[in-house]
């Protein structure tokens, strides 16, 4: 194996650490989110209120859209990544209204 070779793996290696890292997180930070989503969604409940709130998501996309700008990241991307998490909350928050 050449010098280059050896190097690239090495380099190859540590970038795929850094992704293992980083889906962790993103693991972790969305069982987080989901935890407090589900807060809501049993106060919702309680309070008779309704599983979405279409004002609020239309806020968080075009909030999330400008961040993914801010961080050079696809904002259409952020925008579906978004919709499939409230998507996914509204149905955690239809399940505490039945």
């Amino acid at each position: 194996m050449t010098d280059f070779v050896a190097r690239a793996a090495t380099l190859l290696k540590d970038h795929r650490d850094s992704i293992d890292r980083l889906d962790a997180i993103l693991i972790y930070t969305l069982a987080e989110r989901f935890k407090h989503t589900q807060s809501v969604g049993r106060l919702k409940a309680e309070h008779d209120l309704p599983p979405s709130d279409p004002a609020r998501e239309a806020r968080q996309i075009e909030r999330l859209e400008r961040l993914a700008r801010e961080a050079d990241l696809d904002p259409e991307f952020a925008r579906k990544f978004l919709n499939f998490v409230i998507a996914e909350v509204i149905r955690h928050h239809e399940t505490f209204q039945s």
